[in-house]
C-alpha cells in the first residue's frame, strides 16, 4: 500500500516538474496523470494494487477538507463582514458559467448535427 500511494505521489511530483521545466501549457496534475497511465501500460500488474489505494483514498477524501474548514473558521470576522457579498458573487459566477458552458454545448451540437457539404 506504500507503494502504490508513493507512485501516486512520485507521479504527481514528475508531472509538476515536467510542467514547470518545459513549459508544457498542460497543468502538472494532468501530466502527473498521464504518467500514471503510462505506467499502467507498460506494468498492468500493478493496477489491483492502486485501484485498492485509490478506493481507500476516496474513501476517506473527507478529511483533505479539514485544513480547509478549520482556515474558514479562523477567517470568522471576514466571513461575517464580506460572507454574503463572497456567497453572491460565487452565486453568480456559478451560473454565469452554466449558462455558458449550456450555450457553447448547444452551439457545437447544432454545428454537429448540420451536415457537412
Amino acid at each position: 500500500m506504500i507503494g502504490a500511494i508513493a507512485l501516486l505521489l512520485m507521479c504527481q511530483l514528475l508531472g509538476e516538474a515536467l510542467h514547470r521545466l518545459t513549459g508544457i501549457p498542460l497543468p502538472g496534475a494532468v501530466l502527473g496523470l498521464l504518467l500514471l497511465l503510462l505506467w499502467f501500460v507498460i506494468r498492468p500488474r500493478e493496477r489491483p494494487v492502486l485501484s485498492a489505494v485509490a478506493t481507500w483514498l476516496i474513501a476517506h477524501l473527507s478529511i483533505m477538507f479539514v485544513p480547509a474548514a478549520v482556515g474558514l473558521m479562523q477567517q470568522g470576522a471576514i466571513l461575517s463582514r464580506y460572507g454574503a457579498g463572497i456567497v453572491i458573487a460565487t452565486a453568480i459566477s456559478t451560473i454565469l458559467t452554466l449558462l455558458v458552458t449550456v450555450s457553447v454545448f448547444r452551439v457545437v451540437a447544432r454545428r454537429q448535427e448540420s451536415p457537412s457539404r
